[in-house]
């Protein structure tokens, strides 16, 4: 395994993190337990997961994915092993059932003892805004559009300050956000910045990978230059870039197969830089699946690569991309498909 540090801590994690947002829905508590036990062997000690999961989210499966990995905890008393990383979901109307009351600090204060509960844990490594508190252009919105009527009250300085209480009481370390934009980014930056007991945002986990890699338009520079480190999170874009659902196929238990609303990587042009990147790792005897991983693993402003499974065949394969270097032939063919077709899944 490979190793960064968590920028502005001291944490070592390991570049490969293992998702978990499947545990409680496609995968169960057995099967969770497997993939972390496995991962773990294989030096992955970074986890990533969020009150939210399993996705998609439902009030019958609330919080269902901390439950797991907390009683993988308590079964194994191995709590200082991992960097556990979660996530508080946003205000939307699929997470009403959770709290409708977004970033306020009161929500802020519950969704944490909440997680430290279910995670049977006294603190969490790195704690995450799931996304903007605010309307923006994330979750698959290409461009931004602003509109008159929005209200938004900016209040990061307050989500900061609950966070720092948060911090000095030991229920979390460091701080993260998540589905943000360069704008929302350098605004945390900048409060942190002005007021120095305010807490700075670490990491930004966004979606990257071979069909999306709109992270590089403008938040890559952001993070190499203020070291805020990106986790990547859907370096398989919902698995299509396995492969898998090329030539109309639909794996009956697989994601979209399940879950047809998830379309975001499934358009037409989606599919047709899929097949390009499908028969350029044909041509250098890999699978796609590794190719895709190891194309997000090697990018200079990337912390942790954020691999998921429903398959202990999968996670295998997902961990083993660590050890692939991809040759200047590979990298040049990839910058030809993405020129060729950029972005087409935002």
């Amino acid at each position: 395994m490979i190793y960064t540090n968590l920028p502005h801590t001291n944490l070592e994690v390991s570049k490969i993190c293992l998702g978990t947002m499947t545990w409680g829905k496609q995968n169960t508590e057995a099967e969770g337990h497997e993939q972390m036990d496995y991962a773990l062997e294989q030096g992955v000690n970074f986890f990533d997961t969020a009150e939210l999961y399993p996705v998609p989210a439902h009030p019958d499966r609330k919080s269902e994915t901390e439950k797991i990995i907390g009683s993988w905890f308590k079964a194994k008393g191995n709590r200082d092993k991992v960097v556990l990383a979660s996530k508080m979901a946003g205000k939307a109307d699929f997470t009403k059932f959770i709290r409708s009351g977004g970033f306020a600090r009161e929500s802020i204060i519950d969704a944490v003892e909440g997680s430290l509960e279910r995670l049977q844990t006294d603190y969490i490594d790195l704690y995450q805004l799931h996304w903007p508190d605010r309307n923006t252009n994330y979750f698959g919105k290409r461009g931004y559009k602003h509109s008159g009527s929005d209200l938004w009250e900016d209040n990061i300085h307050q989500v900061l300050e609950t966070l720092r209480d948060l911090i000095r009481e030991g229920k979390i370390r460091y701080v993260g956000i998540s589905n943000e934009t360069p704008w929302g980014t350098m605004r945390f930056l900048e409060e942190s910045k002005v007021h120095a007991s305010l807490p700075r945002i670490s990491t930004i986990q966004n979606p990257y990978n071979l069909l999306n890699r709109l992270f590089e338009v403008g938040l890559s520079e952001i993070s190499m230059r203020e070291k805020v480190g990106l986790l990547a999170y859907s370096p398989l874009g919902f698995g299509t870039l396995s492969g898998k659902y090329l030539g109309g196929m639909q794996p009956a238990t697989s994601r979209i197969t399940l879950f047809p609303q998830y379309d975001r990587y499934s358009s037409e042009t989606a599919v047709a830089a899929t097949t390009k990147y499908h028969k350029l790792a044909q041509e250098n005897d890999m699978s796609m699946a590794q190719m895709a991983l190891a194309f997000v693993s090697s990018r200079p402003f990337l912390t942790s690569n954020i691999i998921g499974a429903t398959s202990m065949r999968q996670l295998e394969e997902n961990i083993a991309s660590i050890d692939i270097n991809l040759h200047e032939e590979v990298l040049k063919g990839i910058e030809e498909i993405h020129n060729m077709i950029p972005n087409p899944a935002p």
